[in-house]
């Protein structure tokens, strides 16, 4: 056994990860093509350095050994709802790892090869993937063939029928890229046909992704209370779709879903595979943005992952599924694909000073934004012209920059990656946040939030966004300074490096804010004025975040609205009452998170 293993070494060193595959497809009469395919869906033909992936998943197969998935539940805690007319909640115990997920230790009996050899060996990866979906061909009684298409089958009895549909997806797109071990791997277009194997008609989805139907609990819960969403009459206005990530794994949902007395959500994707799975109608109000104003005017995903879970990474199969869905809702409800309308539960504002440091951070800083949204044909981009190419300083009415470092390639340092209190610093890995300093150099010191951290300076922790912005952000120039770029931010100025070589923001357009007055006040609520609420709906109150505008300063607008607030504290959808103002809002990127001023206490630039 180990005269088998060392050969098997030995041929990896030898050639790349095309040869590996190649070798591996005709050793167990797997199309080339499919095992790429599928090697594709599973890591990007990534090794990732032997580091398992968020559901215990190794190597470019994405053989997943249970005992790698790391411990945890679900982090929502607190008020479930986010209007603070709710009691302390918190998660269920999770429930074993189910043994059908181990896929590494029947890669092992199927190959004869160790686990550990299976776990950090490229090829022997590869091999232990082909003898899996070998496996799953004879078990369907269906003959090793040539032809791909023979192996849709396969592909769903090896995950599920949205996986298969997926990957006939990649066979037709074709694939071109370098790995992270330096391999360059092509899969050229095959002319597959399109599957289109819907899933539970209870479900709203893409018929692609086969999504199964995972209904929430709505029970009532005595002297009034009831969980653990709001189902209403009549369609609301979606404004907003939130990425969340877990902070557990997939087999948790069930049986917290499922509990009336937990939080809800609109859907959850696994990561192994990318399979969906709906709770709550999107026409109906989940309790899982913390802030009740965008509860009610968002929907939620969840992510199988951790954001700070050291090395994990997510798969290409979760970010598919999840940018394949994102954009069917987007497109049902008119949501604009853009990162003010698109975005992470870390950039949901608190509804008060006193709930501000207790907003969450996921999916935090290894989330790859750009590849999502390239994955949903809505590439994040500016306007094609750096500053430099701009002839101006940058600062001053109408100019903006997105930010937008190169994922694989930028690395910045973080810590708490061990445990939120660890000073250790976090493995090297790509990321999609820059971090923001008082002063044009790299050993300034980080700007402060003064709601994040009241009191306190800002950390490089993984969990403290209260320096950073994001891939997809848009925020208004405030400078420039050889290679550093100042941005307006939480009422100052923030700089960030921005190479030309290797540019980490590009030049934007769109509308800017900026104060008519001195000190205008920040709201986490687009709530109407009183005068706007019936008899029997109880007023609530404007609570100003402790954020202010300073005149001269520059915030980019991404949409205005009117005040409004869903009245739905009760069982019974009969009683649910929307109260419309005529309070006018303009949401702007204030920090990390998205905030609302007043329209009448800004002058609007084109």
């Amino acid at each position: 056994m180990l005269l088998w293993a060392a050969a098997v070494l030995a041929a990896s060193a030898a050639g790349g990860l095309q040869d590996d595959a190649r070798a591996a497809a005709a050793e167990y009469g797997v199309p080339e093509s499919v095992l790429l395919g599928v090697s594709y869906l599973e890591s990007r033909w990534d090794s990732h350095g032997g580091r398992p992936s968020v559901s215990g998943g190794y190597g470019p197969m994405h053989l997943v050994d249970a005992a790698a998935v790391p411990k945890g539940g679900h982090h929502h805690v607190g008020d479930p709802r986010g209007d603070g007319a709710r009691p302390m909640r918190m998660t269920a115990p999770l429930p074993p790892a189910r043994p059908a997920e181990q896929t590494l230790q029947r890669a092992a009996r199927l190959t004869g090869l160790p686990p550990d050899v299976l776990r950090r060996d490229r090829a022997a990866n590869l091999r232990g993937g082909a003898a899996l979906l070998a496996d799953a061909q004879r078990r369907l009684g269906a003959p090793l063939s040539s032809d791909p298409v023979a192996w849709h089958g396969a592909l769903t009895r090896y995950a599920n029928a949205g996986f298969a549909n997926e990957v006939f997806k990649v066979l037709r797109e074709g694939a071109e890229r370098r790995t992270d071990d330096g391999s360059l791997v092509r899969l050229p277009a095959t002319p597959v046909p399109a599957f289109r194997t819907g899933g539970s008609t209870a479900t709203e989805c893409p018929s692609e992704l086969a999504c199964e139907w995972m209904p929430a609990a709505y029970e009532r819960l005595g002297k009034g209370d009831y969980g653990n969403h709001d189902r209403l009459g009549s369609k609301r206005r979606v404004d907003y779709i939130v990425i969340h990530d877990t902070e557990g794994t997939f087999r948790g949902i069930p049986t917290m879903v499922k509990n009336p007395k937990y939080v809800s959500w609109h859907y959850t994707i696994r990561s192994r595979d990318g399979h969906v799975a709906q709770h709550v109608r999107t026409n109906d109000v989940a309790w899982h943005a913390g802030n009740w104003d965008v509860n009610s005017r968002s929907i939620g995903i969840e992510h199988e992952g951790y954001l700070a879970k050291g090395g994990t990474w997510y798969t290409e199969a979760m970010y598919r599924s999840s940018a394949d869905l994102v954009r069917y809702l987007a497109d049902k409800y008119g949501v604009p694909l853009d990162r003010a309308h698109i975005i992470g539960h870390d950039n949901v504002p608190g509804t008060t000073a006193k709930t501000v440091p207790g907003m969450h951070e996921d999916p935090g800083p290894y989330w790859d934004w750009a590849r999502f949204f390239a994955l949903m044909d809505a590439p994040i981009q500016g306007d094609g012209e750096s500053e430099s190419e701009s002839g101006s300083e940058g600062e001053g009415e109408g100019t903006s920059v997105i930010i937008n470092p190169n994922y694989a390639t930028h690395q910045p340092t973080f810590t708490g990656c061990v445990s939120k209190t660890s000073a250790k610093l976090c493995k090297p890995q790509g990321a999609a946040s820059v971090w923001l300093h008082t002063e044009p150099r790299s050993d300034a010191a980080l700007v402060d939030d003064a709601g994040k951290r009241p009191g306190a300076g800002s950390t490089f922790s993984v969990y403290d966004h209260s320096a950073r912005a994001t891939a997809g952000q848009r925020y208004a120039l405030a400078g420039t300074s050889g290679e550093w770029t100042a941005i307006w931010y939480l009422g100052q100025k923030a700089w960030f490096q921005n190479p030309p070589s290797s540019p980490t923001a590009v030049r934007a357009n769109g509308p800017l804010v900026t104060p008519i007055t001195d000190k205008v006040k920040v709201y986490g609520r687009a709530y109407p004025e009183r005068s706007a609420y019936p008899s029997g709906v109880r007023y609530q109150e404007h609570a100003p975040l402790p954020y202010t505008l300073r005149k001269g300063q520059y915030y980019s607008l991404a949409q205005t609205l009117k005040g409004s607030y869903l009245a739905a504290g009760s069982y019974n959808p009969a009683k649910h009452v929307t109260v419309r103002g005529k309070l006018r809002y303009h949401q702007i990127q204030l920090g990390h998170r998205v905030m609302f001023v007043r329209a009448d206490d800004v002058r609007v630039i084109s």
